[in-house]
Formats: structure tokens, C-alpha cells, sequence
């Protein structure tokens, strides 16, 4: 990260992936848990009457196996969602911060990444100011010594080294924009007990991390700088449509800062953590979380989680001076807002995730696809980019039905008898805890993963 040194130019390129077949159970969920190397297989997956069903992140994991009673409602829904090996170490310290997690570790990695950088940018700087340790981020994802946590890295730092930190949810390699160059996905698939199956997870990385940014930002200050302590405040989902992310998340947060402190802390000082809720895009929870962390003078707050969240309050956050870090958006709509250079993510854009979910589907042969995304900045952005990445494939875009749904909608009769009409060889399903009642709508028409 010190100034005039080259990013690397080592390029990740995108590997076509080959579902396995789509059969038998498993354990719980695999959200964001356990990675592995990918195989390939013929894919039986999906649903009966040759429908194959997929989903994204939003509804891969246990919270929407948690709505089926049936076994076999889900069994062979398949989806992607960004998804690193977080190790055993690293799942063990998370449980240990809360006992409670169950093997659910959506975001957690994503979320201790971002508290760490804030704490190494502040330190770098020797400044707890946001507009002062801001421009340090990026540079701190790439072109020095690898180090992979708070203390081996304030170590580097120390002896006025170049920090390089491999997080939790990869290597970061920040862009510009100041969200990830490359970032894994897994491809997740349900078993017949409607949770995912871990034994048929594979993975493929997407992005280039020649888009890494060029720019490693100002040289860090003299080591053992001292200053005002620094603040970090939390606008995770506690409570509405997203809620399933925050315990793990959470943990993330509590975890690096129980590490942070433990190495000393920062600029002298232990970090002070304030948590509040996000909610979501039903109420104004996450205004009032916002407009109470900047009256408690927070330097940094980490989240929301959802995108349509956080453009609600990115303005009022970085107008106040104040950075803000998401460990799950992954609407395109940020990576070219005008934020001040205080806005960053520790998750990849829907324009990677885009990638592996259309070579998804390509893969196992669909040749007509109907998409239904929720009315929102994520399932918008996710399903235009699908949608190109399907025409590139080789579809043809009449052969492409995209319906946009409102979450919040009594039925989704309709958009499913659409969906029926149009008749597919798959459908994508881009939402949240609403679509299990979509795929439960689809099950009862026939072209759901049951087939009933």
C-alpha cells in the first residue's frame, strides 16, 4: 500500500462449471462455510417436468429450507452465492463469539474484513478521520507483504512495511471503486431434506485482478501513531426481511474487534463498537441507526447488508464524513456512485456474481430461461446482468422472460402462471425470504424443484 509501488497484474480468469447431479441429503446449510476444488458430473438438477430451478444469494442457505416441511420440496434447487473456505479456525473463533450460529456463516467473513481494514487504514493514517484514513483501503488489499490478520499486519506496518491483507472472504485486490477485483462463488444445492447438500458444493472464482486498483495510496505515518480513538459503528439486519444474516455478521464484527484489541488496538486506544439495527427497506429502522451512530461520532460503519438499504442512507452517511463499508451489497449502482471516496464493500458486484450463476444454467443446457428477480437495487442489477451474460452465452434474448416482482405482493399467482405460459427449461428465482413462496407457487404448478 505505500505509494508508487505497482499492483499486481495477475490475472484470474472464470472457469466454466458442471453442476453434479442433484441427488440425496445432506447436512445444514453451507452458507459462506466450507470450500473445496471443483469436479464435474452430469447434471440432473432442478425440478420435475424438466424445469430446473436455480436461486442467488439472497435465497441460498438454511433460512429458505427452514420454510419447507416436505421433504423434497427443494431437492435439487441449485444457486450461487459468494462463498470462500473460511477454515475451521476461523468457523470455530466465529462460534466461540456466538455459540448459537449453527454452521451459518453468511457474510461473517465478509464483515471481519471490513473491520480490519477500517482499523489498519485509521492506524496507517494515524487518524481516526474518516476523509483521512479513507484514501488507505484500497491500497491495503494488495501489492506488499501478505498478512491475514489485525496483529501479523500492524506488525508489518510497525517496521514501515507495504501491508498486502488476504482476508477472511479472500484477497480482496480492490478495484478503484473500492470493491473486490475477484471473488469465489460457490454453487450450492439442495437435498431432499431441503437443506443444502455440502457434498455437491464446487466453486468457480470470477473477475481479473489486473482490475485491481493502481493507486496504493499515501505512505503510512510513523509507526506507534497515537490520536483519538476510533469508532466503528454497525448497521446490520437484527430484525426484518434479512434478519438470517445478521447473527453471523454480527459475529464477524465482535470477533475482529475481540482481535484488534487484543493487539493493541488502534492509535493507542482500544476501538469502541456501537451495534444497531438496519431492518429493511419496510421501515425507516435504518435512518434512525444511522442518524444515532453519527450523534455517538462514529469514524466508520459497517453494512447494510441489503443494497436497497444502503442507498437509502449512503448520502446522510458520507455527506457527514463518515466511511461506510458493506459486507454484502452487491448492487452495480455503487460501484460508480458518487461517494465521496468514503464508500467501499467487501462483496463483489452482481456484475461477478452475474458470471457463475449464468454459466449455472448455461452448463446444464437450458435453452429458454425465465427469470423472476424482486423489485429491489440487488434483484434488478442481478438479473440484467444475467441476462447479458445468457445472451453471451449463446441464448437468444427472446428466449429470455424476465419478470420483476414486488416482495411484498399478497400472491404471486400470476408471475408464475407467466412463467407456466412461457415454458421454460429453467427459472431463476433472484430474491429473499419471499421466494419461498414463490417456489412453493411453482411447486403447485408443476415446475417447481418438487414437480408437484
Amino acid at each position: 500500500m505505500r505509494t508508487g509501488r505497482n499492483a499486481r497484474g495477475i490475472a484470474v480468469t472464470s472457469v466454466a462449471l458442471i453442476a453434479l447431479a442433484a441427488c440425496g441429503g445432506g447436512d445444514d446449510d453451507s452458507d459462506n462455510n466450507d470450500a473445496g476444488s471443483g469436479g464435474s458430473g452430469e447434471s440432473t438438477s432442478g425440478g420435475g417436468g424438466g424445469v430446473n430451478i436455480y436461486g442467488s444469494d439472497g435465497n441460498m442457505g438454511s433460512a429458505l429450507g427452514d420454510q419447507f416441511s416436505t421433504p423434497g420440496d427443494l431437492a435439487g434447487m441449485q444457486g450461487t452465492t459468494p462463498l470462500t473456505d473460511l477454515g475451521d479456525d476461523f468457523k470455530a473463533r466465529l462460534d466461540a463469539i456466538d455459540p448459537d450460529l449453527g454452521g451459518t456463516y453468511n457474510y461473517a467473513g465478509e464483515t471481519y474484513d471490513a473491520f480490519i481494514l477500517i482499523s489498519l487504514a485509521a492506524q496507517a493514517a494515524g487518524s481516526s478521520e474518516a476523509r483521512d484514513f479513507a484514501p488507505y483501503i484500497n491500497g491495503l488489499t494488495f501489492g506488499g507483504e501478505t498478512c491475514t490478520d489485525f496483529a501479523a499486519c500492524l506488525e508489518i506496518l510497525n517496521a514501515g512495511g507495504n501491508v498486502d491483507y488476504d482476508g477472511a472472504s479472500g484477497p480482496l485486490s480492490f478495484t478503484e471503486a473500492g470493491e473486490p477485483a475477484v471473488a469465489s462463488f460457490g454453487l450450492l444445492t439442495f437435498g431432499d431434506d431441503n437443506a443444502i447438500d455440502d457434498a455437491l458444493t464446487e466453486f468457480q472464482v470470477a473477475g481479473d485482478e489486473a482490475q485491481q486498483a493502481s493507486d496504493e495510496g499515501p505512505a503510512p505515518v510513523a509507526a506507534g501513531a497515537t490520536g483519538d480513538p476510533l469508532i466503528i459503528g454497525t448497521l446490520l439486519p437484527l430484525t426484518g426481511s434479512l434478519a438470517f444474516l445478521g447473527p453471523p455478521e454480527v459475529a464477524g464484527a465482535q470477533l475482529a474487534l475481540q482481535e484488534v484489541n487484543e493487539a493493541g488496538g488502534v492509535l493507542g486506544a482500544p476501538v469502541q463498537l456501537i451495534e444497531t439495527d438496519s431492518g429493511d427497506t419496510s421501515t425507516d429502522t435504518a435512518n434512525t441507526s444511522v442518524d444515532r451512530l453519527l450523534a455517538a461520532n462514529a469514524d466508520a460503519i459497517i453494512g447494510a447488508a441489503s443494497s436497497s438499504v444502503s442507498l437509502t442512507v449512503i448520502d446522510k452517511i458520507v455527506n457527514a464524513g463518515v466511511l461506510q463499508i458493506s459486507p454484502a451489497n452487491t448492487s452495480d449502482q455503487f460501484t460508480d456512485y458518487n461517494d465521496q471516496g468514503l464508500y467501499f464493500r467487501t462483496a463483489p458486484p452482481d456484475q461477478l456474481q452475474a458470471i457463475p450463476l449464468a454459466d449455472l444454467v448455461l452448463a446444464d443446457g437450458n435453452s429458454r430461461v425465465g427469470i423472476l428477480n424482486l423489485n429491489d437495487a440487488y434483484g434488478t442489477g442481478l438479473a440484467e446482468n444475467v441476462t447479458a451474460n445468457l445472451v453471451d452465452g449463446g441464448l437468444a434474448e427472446d428466449d429470455i422472460l424476465a419478470i420483476t416482482y414486488d416482495p411484498n405482493a399478497s400472491s404471486y399467482d400470476s408471475e408464475v402462471q407467466q412463467m407456466v405460459e412461457f415454458d421454460p427449461d429453467a427459472i431463476i428465482v433472484i430474491g429473499f425470504d419471499e421466494s419461498a413462496r414463490i417456489i412453493q407457487e411453482l411447486n403447485a404448478q408443476g415446475i417447481g424443484p418438487s414437480g408437484e
